[in-house]
């Protein structure tokens, strides 16, 4: 609205588009009293301004838009002013905007913005994450970074994240993150050393681990750094300095055991850290003994990922155990380790206290049906919050799928439902088919891919969720139901094709299925295993 009138003031071969003429600044402000006085979504909601009230509203909000857009262009004074009208036009629609939602004086006197209200909000996060990887020199930095060297800005978090800073750039980000030490509050340091040579990297590291010392951050992001134990001791000056830390992410870090042992013996108290994440490392049992210890210090934890991780049992146990810790956990990622079935019993105790729990990511794990019972056995009793349930990937047969539906039962704001690499086969499709159909009216996808399932499973679940108010997609692909079987699913959903998802891997023929089970192919077995189950309930009982 307001650039189109700004734009129209533009001449075809003018050089300059500041500042705009008289006229338009007339103009803008009759069109924001109009707007002030007119009805709308939010004059309904908050009241239509008198007319002598929103004309001099509309005229405060075009004089401090000026001279906000005027101060900008006077310090870029060889531009052609587009940036002054673009910042011209978003301050005048930001105040509209807040003169709309304030509504009508209500003591009989004219309200208008004072020039603290109308002052644009301070830029608080700076960001050179977005464009293309590439490295930056000294020469750039000094370039980009100088907002950064403004007496006064209010810049509380960074992010330099993307670009690769050798020694040069280290130099000039150095002075600023020390003159910036007092404010600073987040900080992203992810995937900033790309391609350096390891010595340079590392003092890079040393240089901005000094400079950034004693900084009180809420927020530290270390991530795809390639750190090691050399570049978490890199990093040891600031780490040491932490004691208010709320949220930290060493993702992709090459966290071995030995660098475990150091972000432990590092961080000095984890007792405010709310989100801690250590994806695809090779941490192994004995860097999660480490891991385990600062867990163990994190009783406010809500958000903890540990996934693909080199853990086996022993260091499963150990993070379960220390998970009992963290009551208030709200999200748990531990995909893709070697857990195995003891591990799983463990975690189960931690499970049980868990009462804001709503996702859970326990894919990949070797539970097996032993592991998984015990797992949603404890869920079923905890957890009343629960929106996403994986445990994809852990050979569970049809034999744990009534304790899996008894807790899928008893979980009302269920979403997300992934079972899928396991062995369910028809009889435990139709089972948790049977439980889905018991409200869980929020949700919007499950997936039961390579399963085993057939013509009859396939028919069956998706019957159910194609009744599913706001389900989104279905993925049974990747299993063996017969061309007869496809044609019916596809026609369930020939009115919503895209909440199905592709059948591309799906084996009419069988695969790798034996041949006891392979003779019982056919549509006659289906149908004979779907009247037997007709009748069967799903007991919310144990």
């Amino acid at each position: 609205m307001d650039a189109a009138i700004l734009n129209s003031q533009r001449r075809p071969f003018s050089v300059k588009l500041w500042p705009p003429s008289q006229n338009t600044r007339k103009m803008l402000v009759e069109r924001m009293t109009n707007n002030l006085t007119s009805k709308s979504i939010f004059t309904q909601r908050y009241g239509v301004l008198t007319q002598e009230e929103a004309e001099e509203n509309a005229k405060k909000i075009e004089d401090m838009a000026f001279s906000a857009a005027d101060q900008h262009y006077e310090k870029e004074p060889d531009g052609d002013g587009s940036s002054a009208v673009q910042l011209y036009a978003r301050e005048c629609s930001k105040l509209l905007l807040e003169v709309l939602k304030r509504g009508p004086s209500t003591n009989g006197e004219r309200e208008t913005l004072t020039s603290e209200e109308v002052a644009a909000p301070p830029e608080t996060f700076f960001d050179i994450s977005k464009g293309q990887r590439a490295f930056i020199d000294t020469e750039e930095a000094e370039k980009i970074l100088s907002p950064l060297k403004e007496p006064g800005n209010s810049y509380t978090k960074i992010c330099f994240s993307n670009r690769s800073f050798g020694l040069g750039a280290a130099k000039v980000v150095e002075p600023i993150l020390v003159s910036l030490k007092d404010q600073l509050k987040e900080v992203d340091l992810s995937d900033f050393i790309a391609g350096r040579p390891e010595e340079e990297a590392l003092e890079v590291m040393n240089m901005f681990s000094a400079a950034l010392e004693g900084c009180i951050l809420k927020s530290l992001n270390l991530s795809n750094n390639a750190l090691g134990e050399k570049g978490v001791r890199a990093f040891g000056a600031l780490l040491k300095s932490q004691s208010c830390l709320e949220e930290l992410y060493l993702m992709n870090d090459g966290i071995s055991e030995e660098a475990a042992r150091a972000v432990c013996e590092l961080i000095p108290s984890t007792e405010k850290l709310r989100v801690l994440q250590f994806h695809n490392n090779m941490t192994g049992d004995e860097g999660a003994l480490a891991i385990s210890e600062v867990v163990k210090r994190s009783p406010l934890l809500e958000d903890f990922r540990c996934s693909s991780t080199r853990i086996g049992m022993e260091g499963g146990i150990a993070l379960s155990e220390a998970l009992e810790t963290c009551t208030g956990l709200k999200r748990l990622d531990l995909r893709d380790n070697m857990f195995g079935v003891e591990a799983g019993v463990a975690l189960s105790k931690a499970l049980s206290k868990y009462a804001d729990l709503t996702e859970i990511y326990l894919s990949y794990l070797n539970l097996e049906d032993e592991g998984a019972i015990a797992i949603v056995n404890a869920l079923k009793e905890s957890a009343p919050l629960l929106e996403v349930l994986e445990l994809a990937g852990n050979d569970i047969t049809a034999d744990a799928v009534p304790i899996i539906s008894t807790c899928i039962l008893a979980k009302p704001h269920l979403s997300k439902l992934n079972l899928s690499e396991n062995e369910l086969k028809d009889e435990g499709t139709i089972l948790i088919s049977k439980a889905l159909e018991e409200g869980l009216d929020q949700l919007t996808e499950v997936d039961m891919s390579a399963n085993y399932i057939r013509r009859a499973g396939a028919r069956h679940l998706a019957q159910v969720v194609i009744k599913k108010p706001g389900f989104k997609l279905l993925n049974i692909n990747s299993n063996i139901i017969s061309d007869e079987g496809i044609d019916e699913v596809e026609a369930i959903f020939k009115k919503s094709p895209d909440m199905l998802g592709p059948l591309d891997e799906n084996d009419p023929e069988g695969g790798d299925v034996d041949e006891e089970e392979e003779s019982a192919e056919g549509e006659g077995n289906d149908d004979e295993l779907e009247s037997k189950m007709k009748n069967l309930e799903v007991s919310q009982e144990e």
